[in-house]
C-alpha cells in the first residue's frame, strides 16, 4: 500500500494521530502537498461521502473522520501555503436568524472543507445582514443556508432577499438544507440550491464554485 492510500485509510478510520504522522512523512519523501491533499486526505474524504450517503456510516464515523483530516491538514498547510496550492473556492455557511441547531451545519461544513473548499463557519442564529457582510468580505461565491425548524425556514428568503437588493444576487450562488426544506421550497424563495444530506451538499458546493 502506498503512503497516500495509508493516509487515506488511517484517515477514513478516524486514527488522527497516525495521519499526522504520515502526512509529515509523506513531505519528507518529497511528495507534493497538492498530492497529499488530493490524493490522500480528500480522496480519503470522499469514500466516507460516498458511504455515508448510502447508509453505510453514520454521523459519528463522518465526524471522526473529518477530525482526522482536519489534523492532516494542518500539518501540511505550511507546504500548501509555501507552494501557493489555491482552494477550490470559498462558502460562507450558518444556520439561519432564530435557529440554534448545528449539527446538521457542521457536518456539511466538514463535507464540504473535504472537497478542498475553503469554508467560513459563521455559527448559529445568522442574520440575513450576517451572511451578506460575511460573504462580501470573504469574496465568498457560495452562501450555504440551514435551518432545522419550519418556524425559521423563513429566514432563509431573506437571505435571498438582501443579496437582491444589495444588487450581488448574481455573483452569489445561496444553497439551502435542513429538515423542513424541500427543493419546492428552495425554488419558492429563489435559492440556487437545494441539497437533501451532507454528501450531496458537498459535490453540490464544488460544482457551484467551479461555475
Amino acid at each position: 500500500m502506498s503512503i497516500l492510500e495509508e493516509i487515506s485509510t488511517f484517515m477514513q478510520r478516524g486514527r488522527s494521530p497516525k495521519v499526522k504522522e504520515l502526512v509529515q512523512q509523506a513531505l519528507d519523501e518529497g511528495i507534493s502537498p497538492q498530492e497529499i491533499l488530493e490524493q490522500g486526505l480528500l480522496s480519503g474524504m470522499n469514500v466516507v461521502g460516498v458511504k455515508f450517503k448510502n447508509n453505510e456510516v453514520f454521523v459519528p464515523e463522518v465526524l471522526i473522520a473529518a477530525r482526522a483530516m482536519n489534523a492532516g491538514i494542518e500539518v501540511l498547510k505550511p507546504a500548501l501555503l509555501a507552494d501557493g496550492v489555491e482552494a477550490k473556492g470559498k462558502v460562507v455557511i450558518g444556520t439561519v436568524k432564530g435557529d440554534l441547531h448545528d449539527i446538521g451545519k457542521n457536518l456539511v461544513r466538514m463535507m464540504i472543507e473535504g472537497q478542498g473548499i475553503t469554508v467560513v463557519d459563521l455559527g448559529v442564529d445568522v442574520s440575513p445582514e450576517q451572511f451578506y457582510e460575511a460573504a462580501v468580505a470573504e469574496k465568498a461565491q457560495v452562501v450555504c443556508c440551514s435551518a432545522l425548524l419550519t418556524t425559521t425556514m423563513g429566514e432563509m428568503k431573506n437571505v435571498v432577499k438582501i443579496f437582491e437588493e444589495k444588487g450581488i444576487r448574481d455573483q452569489v450562488k445561496i444553497m439551502v438544507g435542513g429538515a423542513p426544506i424541500t427543493q419546492g421550497f428552495c425554488e419558492s424563495i429563489g435559492a440556487d440550491c437545494y441539497a437533501a444530506d451532507a454528501a450531496t451538499a458537498a459535490e453540490a458546493a464544488l460544482a457551484l464554485c467551479q461555475n
